[in-house]
């Protein structure tokens, strides 16, 4: 399988309206921003993305619109993400028939596997759809881990092309590059803080939840690293550093939805449990808009 994930992708928000279902046009607005700001591709229906808060009939609605609003211009990927491998099938192949460009599969969550039922997983799920599989390891948020001995022997598997690394953990990035050496796999970096980083070392690439919010600073760390402009890629990084960190500021995702909001650029609020950051949080995420010159 010759397909390479570049680039950076936004991790994409999905926009509600007051009753809690996919708000069309503000994700049609919300795609158009994204594209126009440089983006790479999309990647839908992630962790930033409120996976947990979709039916399935929602779930394969969103990824008709974007489908529809990205209109080809760039490639989407679609999160199928769940507890047991049947159901990430079920999400896998509404993927398919849909006819996003690659599938990024989240590691099991709450229950606790062993590195040979994580090989089972993903590839009783690769083999289900013919569409390109991104594993995505998010063990901060999942508390299951894929290690990287796992991670060389799925990248054996013809259609599992590479994975998301949302660790954090940049020894863990730099040996799955290390032991995949040599095989058409690649790594893209899940922690906006360390694209920069993740591409000397040789990632194709990056998804970022920032990039909802400045996609042009996130996509021209990519942009200049390529071009060979590597302290430009580097100042960027530093420039994007302060809105990651400010990610502290409320439940995640609500200030990725704030500061969109405070950007002219509508998407609803977060899924219930997760509220609004405060007066005194949204005034201190405004002054690190300002100060990142994304708003006047």
């Amino acid at each position: 399988m010759d397909f390479i994930p570049r680039g950076v992708l936004p991790a994409m928000i999905t926009p509600f309206d007051d009753k809690g279902k996919v708000d069309e046009k503000a994700l049609r607005n919300l795609l158009e921003f994204l594209i126009k700001g440089g983006v790479h591709g999309i990647f839908a229906i992630g962790t930033t993305g409120e996976f947990y808060s979709l039916t399935n009939d929602e779930y394969r609605r969103a990824l008709e619109i974007t489908l529809d609003q990205a209109a080809g211009r760039l490639p989407v990927y679609a999160g199928a993400n769940a507890i047991t491998t049947p159901q990430a099938i079920e999400l896998a192949r509404i993927a398919t028939q849909v006819g996003v460009d690659a599938i990024s599969v989240l590691t099991p969550f709450f229950v606790s596997v062993s590195q040979n039922e994580l090989y089972e997983h993903f590839k009783t799920i690769a083999d289900s759809t013919d569409k390109p599989i991104i594993m995505y390891d998010n063990t901060p948020k999942t508390h299951v881990h894929i290690q990287p001995e796992t991670v060389a022997r799925l990248a054996d598997i013809d259609n599992i092309v590479g994975m998301k690394d949302s660790t954090g953990d940049f020894t863990n990035m730099e040996e799955c590059l290390r032991l995949t050496k040599g095989k058409e796999f690649y790594m893209i970096q899940g922690r906006d803080t360390l694209i920069h980083a993740a591409l000397c070392y040789g990632a194709t690439g990056a998804v970022a939840a920032c990039a909802n919010v400045a996609p042009r600073i996130c996509a021209d760390i990519y942009n200049k690293y390529v071009q060979g402009d590597l302290q430009g890629s580097l100042s960027d990084q530093f420039r994007l550093a302060p809105l990651r960190i400010a990610f502290a500021l409320g439940s995640f995702p609500t200030v990725i939805k704030e500061a969109l909001e405070l950007l002219g650029v509508p998407v609803g609020p977060c899924m219930p449990p997760t509220g609004k950051m405060s007066a005194e949080e949204k005034e201190k995420l405004k002054k690190i808009l300002v100060e990142m010159e994304l708003l006047q």
